[in-house]
């Protein structure tokens, strides 16, 4: 038996707060995320709501999937102006070999990852050592004319998929680590040092989560959600969001949208998805047995719109039979729901204007170009995943809140309700029955989805014709930008003359799970996280991976002409040694 080698081996935070300190000394950014793409509040608009019972400053942030899954993610989130994160679903089966690559981001957006890649006890980890980095960053005074004061957060639990696992003990002790993380934040102080030791003692809640959204894929059986809902409610005290799947339109409905109105005809519809997910009728009877559970036990229930759709693997760049389509179709598909749910549940769901209903969170082709569109809807969390896989990374999400605030000022609208309003308004002008009911109509028409057709998303991506080389690239970045994983390292040529371009680029081998997406995105043929070096700060990993590549501190260990230039670019990085906390 052969022992399995994890694909992600999480830094200890001694490690993350040395880095954040170097690289913002140097180089006034954080996690290669520069100062100046920071989210900032702007004076006299006020994007805070209240999402997870909590009142957060934006409305938005990452979904669940790779960029919650980290403790770096959501640094990056944060500093780009996240405050409401859908933690990275997790499930009972917790050593699960995701095929590789994982993402395929070229176009629309496909992925076949969905499910944690950490161990339950990893994954408890990774959150509590999040919740504490922002926790430390939020006081640290230095961010502070990059940041402003950056306002509260708030932590999301996401879960899946039957009953049986949620209510194994092993389930249990990871959501009650997350229901009381004192302990955890304790013993994580010690490991807050040098620039930041007097931080050590910052004060952060050690309730990590209010709200758990179930996901319903995967063949969560529909028999069972109500039953899920009433566990998380009861056992653990949390409110719950159901995520609803695509399906819920029916195949004939999807076909329509997808291959006939925006033209991705060669995507082949899963029959066995449609088949095994929640039906229509089922879904609004289900709604109104939930919303009762949920006064009955004295919290809230919420709707999230929407899972990935379950598509046939046409393009064969990804192991296996089937991917999950996300992007900009999926956005069509998803508003083309959320009107249908609102006409069968006239006035019962919180959207618009009204202040009152069962809540509804969107994550469904959410870019930087139509968040304030889907904020206006009423939504309530925004979250992205897919744009966020694109050049420009976590800072998408910035651009994001500024086209909001340039739009909220242009409407003379100071928070968010006069922004829902307006929204609302503008519609019913048009003789829309609000702004859910406008945003449908729009997409129903060639003009309004053009943006989200094949035509439109299916451009060519930058190529030049030369092969990738282990130093020497086009030093674009985008490989640091599109990996969700924080896993490249950009380090300026000073250190080392001969070298030609403005910056190197090394792969941080135990945060890179070989997901694909810098492959996609380099201009030059070939794959960034197989020729850039590969560098490790443990010498276990290192071992266990067959010395693929360079172990930091060690540069006699490796093979090979590049090791004394890989050697020079990390010489002035001690946090990467470990030398000092800084």
């Amino acid at each position: 038996m052969t022992t399995r080698i994890p694909p992600l081996q999480p830094w200890p935070l001694s490690r993350l707060l040395a880095r954040i300190a170097h690289e913002w000394a140097r180089d006034k950014a954080v996690f290669g995320l520069a100062g100046r793409r920071f989210w900032k509040p702007e004076p006299g608009l006020d994007l805070s709501c209240t999402v997870a019972g909590r009142r957060v400053a934006t409305p938005v942030g990452p979904a669940a999937g790779p960029h919650t899954q980290l403790a770096q993610n959501l640094v990056l989130g944060w500093l780009a102006g996240a405050r409401t994160f859908e933690l990275k679903t997790v499930q009972i089966l917790d050593e699960l070999d995701i095929p590789r690559p994982c993402i395929d981001m070229e176009h629309e957006g496909y992925n076949v990852e969905w499910s944690q890649e950490l161990t339950l006890g990893q994954s408890l980890d990774e959150y509590v050592k999040g919740w504490l980095l922002l926790a430390v960053l939020r006081a640290w005074e230095p961010l502070r004319g990059a940041l402003g004061e950056p306002g509260d957060h708030a932590f999301e639990l996401s879960v899946g998929y039957d009953l049986a696992g949620l209510r194994h003990e092993r389930m249990a002790a990871f959501i009650d680590g997350l229901a009381d993380a004192g302990p955890r934040l304790d013993a994580l102080r010690a490991q807050v040092g040098g620039p930041f030791a007097h931080l050590r003692d910052v004060a952060a809640d050690p309730r990590l989560v209010r709200t758990a959204t179930l996901s319903t894929f995967h063949g969560c059986p529909p028999d069972e959600i109500e039953g899920i809902v009433e566990h998380l409610m009861t056992r653990h005290g949390l409110d719950v969001t159901v995520k609803l799947n695509p399906t819920l339109l029916g195949r004939d409905t999807v076909a329509d949208i997808l291959h006939d109105r925006l033209g991705y005809r060669e995507v082949p519809l899963d029959p066995e998805a449609f088949a095994g997910d929640l039906h229509w009728e089922r879904a609004l009877a289900m709604v109104d047995r939930l919303e009762a559970i949920g006064r009955r036990e004295g919290r809230e229930f919420g709707l999230k719109l929407t899972n990935t759709l379950v598509v046939r693997n046409h393009r064969g760049l990804m192991p296996g039979e089937r991917m999950y389509l996300s992007g900009a179709p999926l956005h069509v598909l998803a508003i083309t729901l959320l009107d249908r749910l609102d006409a069968a549940l006239p006035g019962r769901l919180r959207l618009g204007a009204r202040e009152a209903g069962i809540p509804v969170a969107f994550s469904a082709g959410v870019d930087k170009d139509n968040l304030a569109d889907t904020v206006g809807l009423g939504l309530l969390p925004v979250t992205s995943c897919s744009d966020l896989l694109r050049p420009g990374g976590y800072g998408r999400l910035a651009q994001g809140l500024r086209a909001l605030a340039r739009r909220m000022k242009s409407a003379k609208a100071a928070d968010l309700a006069a922004w829902r309003d307006h929204c609302e308004r503008q519609a019913q002008a048009a003789g829309h029955a609000g702004s859910v009911a406008a945003a449908a109509s729009r997409l129903a028409t060639a003009d309004g989805c053009a943006r989200y057709g094949r035509e439109a998303v299916q451009e060519p991506l930058r190529a030049v014709d030369h092969d990738l080389e282990i130093f020497d690239c086009l030093a674009c970045s985008n490989c640091v930008t599109v990996c969700p994983n924080n896993a490249f390292l950009a380090v300026p040529t000073g250190v080392h003359p001969p070298l030609r371009s403005r910056s190197q680029y090394l792969v941080l081998a135990e945060l890179c799970n070989e997901c694909g997406n810098c492959t996609t995105f380099c201009p030059e043929r070939g794959a960034p996280w197989q020729v850039k070096p590969r560098l490790y700060t443990d010498a276990a990993a290192w071992e266990a991976r067959g010395r693929d590549g360079w172990l930091a501190g060690a540069p006699e260990g490796a093979v090979g002409d590049p090791a004394a230039t890989v050697a020079a670019l990390t010489a002035g990085l001690g946090w990467l040694r470990g030398d000092g906390d800084a």
